[in-house]
């Protein structure tokens, strides 16, 4: 895998995504949503997907699937600093004609693979898609972001179970535990995929050396998920 550098890149950096967002204004009851993934969208978008900002729409390309649609204030950060989108494009956020919605819009914004903010579906879309580009013979790789509380959808368990069943090896799950899952997950998160096959990694969701490293574990014969710790929802 390589990252997502290009001649579009902005040179903006990681230092630079705290000002980046303060251009969004106007959903700051999801702050804390966007801030949690923050850390982890970048190490994706630096050191794991292969995905150009020239060519988003590329048939090799890595695949990323934000199922954490609401506060999507870091992604989109992160996409400026990238060279996505421009970085103009951020102080219109969530404004009628921007194309910078509160939940992303696959149809407006390069880069993006699915509209997402309805809790639930980017997991089952990304087995899909993932056993797709499987039959194919594509060596792209699928990476799905989903939240702790919305783990708990019935969509969710059921593609969990398929991926394992289908041992796809193509397919992470990233899932950003904030602690806002209400009834909690008995052994933990990674336990619930980890009985159905797939392999399992826990993290610091602020370490950017040891994210990169669970992002790129080797899972030849199953679907792989990390589990990113965070500090707790306020």
């Amino acid at each position: 895998m390589t990252n997502a550098t290009s001649s579009r890149d902005s040179g903006l950096g990681y230092s630079d995504l705290p000002r980046l967002m303060t251009l969004m204004t106007g959903d700051e009851k999801h702050s804390f949503s966007a801030t949690s993934t923050l850390d982890v969208l970048w190490v994706l978008y630096s050191q794991v997907l292969n995905i150009d900002p020239n060519n988003p729409e590329d048939p090799a390309r890595d695949r990323f699937l934000l199922s954490k649609g609401h506060g999507p204030m870091a992604y989109y950060a992160v996409l400026a600093a990238k060279g996505f989108i421009p970085v103009e494009a951020l102080p219109t956020f969530a404004q009628y004609d921007s194309i910078l919605g509160k939940h992303p819009d696959s149809l407006l914004i390069p880069g993006v693979e699915i509209g997402s903010g309805s809790l639930g579906h980017g997991l089952p879309i990304a087995t899909g898609m993932a056993n797709g580009l499987k039959a194919r013979g594509s060596e792209s790789q699928v990476f799905c972001m989903v939240g702790d509380a919305e783990s708990n959808e019935g969509s969710g368990h059921e593609a969990i179970a398929m991926a394992g069943r289908l041992k796809l090896s193509n397919l992470t799950a990233i899932v950003i535990d904030n602690r806002s899952d209400a009834t909690g997950w008995p052994g933990g998160i990674a336990s619930r995929f980890a009985v159905e096959g797939w392999s399992t990694a826990d993290v610091d969701g602020r370490d950017h050396g040891a994210i990169q490293e669970a992002l790129v574990i080797p899972h030849s014969d199953q679907p792989h998920v990390v589990v990113a710790l965070v500090e707790p929802k306020a």
